[in-house]
């Protein structure tokens, strides 16, 4: 089982879609907890949550959402992102079988040009993070927020799909 956690400022919309997407791993069982980590928000992330049923973590940020995980298996994500159908036998099977880190492959339709892969800013959590919790809590000690935890994780690519996150304005 996965605990999924979501840091998250002012992004209720976008929180609401990536929750969306989390259905099918919920109602398969593979999915056990979903834990949002507010870092100051001034909209209604913490209804969104809430309404989900979702555990807000209101301070702490991603250190204390991943210290109150109760799954072997984290799945951080980005506001916004949105796994596609078939994510569960493919993050399943690599729970089960590996104990590294790993990412999903970017939706082909949702990639951005090859030029602006090759050379654009990339986001640390732009294609998720399937991570041990033990790694996890040792990252999380010294990250300041869930991008620097997953800035530098040496990662397998799992043969499943996700949706990027737009870039915020």
């Amino acid at each position: 089982m996965l605990s999924v956690v979501i840091e998250t400022k002012n992004d209720e919309e976008a929180l609401a879609r990536t929750l969306a997407s989390l259905v099918g791993g919920a109602v398969e069982g593979v999915v056990r907890e979903v834990i949002v980590c507010d870092i100051g928000s001034t909209d209604q992330t913490q209804r969104v949550a809430d309404h989900a049923g979702c555990h807000y973590v209101g301070q702490g940020g991603i250190a204390a959402g991943i210290r109150q995980a109760r799954s072997e298996w984290i799945l951080l994500l980005e506001p916004g992102a949105r796994l596609v159908d078939g994510w569960t036998d493919e993050v399943s099977s690599h729970t089960g079988r590996h104990t590294i880190a790993a990412r999903f492959s970017q939706a082909k339709a949702g990639r951005p040009p090859f030029l602006s892969r090759l050379f654009g800013r990339r986001r640390p959590l732009t294609e998720g993070l399937v991570i041990s919790k033990r790694q996890a809590v040792s990252l999380a000690a010294k990250a300041s927020d869930a991008e620097a935890l997953a800035k530098g994780v040496a990662t397998k690519r799992l043969d499943a799909e996700i949706w990027v996150a737009p870039l915020k304005r």
